[in-house]
């Protein structure tokens, strides 16, 4: 299901693909979904994980873009010159209007971290993704917008994708 068919008045959790689309300009739907949540026609919720990961990958493409590093090995070029890390900023400027958007980030509860473990063990889900799935759970969250297609094979999950992206897109 794409983005726009969420129906106004939902939950929907936003994995970090979302925001890194909206943040890198690589999808409007993203764009549109968080608007939506900003306007409050939708409630938007994520994790505090959810919210770390996004900071790190922002701070990568941040780094790339910027011509400070050049990929492979995005990580290890930045860990070996912390020189380079100090002349970033935007990402971590561009994080902080998740919460102007209205977005409710939540940390991450026991009963989650104890449900995660269903998702790992059914479907194969690596660690942040069970915990993702979980949360919908225990956050009460309706749908889930991700790119992520690990998480259509899940049939309780109502899962919402763009389908704006550009082939070979992150």
């Amino acid at each position: 299901m794409n983005l726009d068919d969420i129906p106004a008045g939902e939950t929907v959790f936003i994995d970090s693909n979302i925001f890194i689309y909206h943040f890198t300009g690589a999808s409007g739907q993203c764009s549109d979904l968080l608007s939506r949540c900003e306007q409050k026609e939708l409630t938007g919720i994520t994790l505090t994980n959810v919210l770390l990961e996004v900071l790190h990958r922002l701070m990568m493409v941040e780094a790339v873009s910027k011509k400070l590093v050049e990929p492979p090995n995005i990580v290890k070029k930045l860990n070996r010159k912390p020189a380079l890390v100090r002349q970033l900023g935007d990402y971590y400027f561009n994080t902080l209007k998740i919460f102007e958007m209205g977005i409710e980030v939540r940390p991450i509860r026991y009963d989650t971290f104890l449900k995660s473990e269903f998702y790992r063990s059914k479907y194969g889900f690596l660690v942040n993704d069970s915990i993702i799935a979980a949360a919908l759970q225990t956050e009460k969250a309706a749908c889930l917008a991700t790119r992520d297609d690990a998480f259509l094979p899940v049939l309780e999950l109502a899962v919402y994708q763009p389908d704006d992206l550009a082939v070979g897109t992150l």
